[in-house]
């Protein structure tokens, strides 16, 4: 069964940094793009990063500069490294992975960042 799990999640203060993982059951995801997602309470959810099969990155404008989306295709892991964290990045943050006309997500991991 395909499935994402996230980890990395925790409490940080402003300025801090956290970095998160998510792991890919089965190594066909190591042919298509993944992204993070995040989720603030009474909000939509909302891109973060993607990374294609290849490498190549994206970031919402929130995000640039302070977050990196990078994956090990060998460990079938993609992880974003947050750093510089704001008040406004307390989220959910979600693995994604659509493959074909099937969309997976993880479970989320909460990120608080809080003084």
């Amino acid at each position: 069964q395909v499935q994402l799990v996230e980890s990395g999640g925790g409490l940080v203060q402003p300025g801090g940094s956290l970095r998160l993982s998510c792991a890919a059951s089965g190594s066909i995801f190591r042919f298509y793009t993944m992204g993070w997602y995040r989720q603030a309470p009474g909000k939509q959810r909302e891109l973060v990063a993607t990374i294609t099969s290849g490498g190549s990155t994206n970031y919402a404008d929130s995000v640039k500069g302070r977050f990196t989306i990078s994956r090990d295709n060998a460990k079938n892991t993609v992880y974003l490294q947050m750093n510089s964290l704001k008040l406004e990045d307390t989220a959910v943050y979600y693995c994604n992975a659509p493959i074909a006309s099937t969309v997976y997500w993880g479970q989320g991991t909460q990120v608080t960042v809080s003084s």
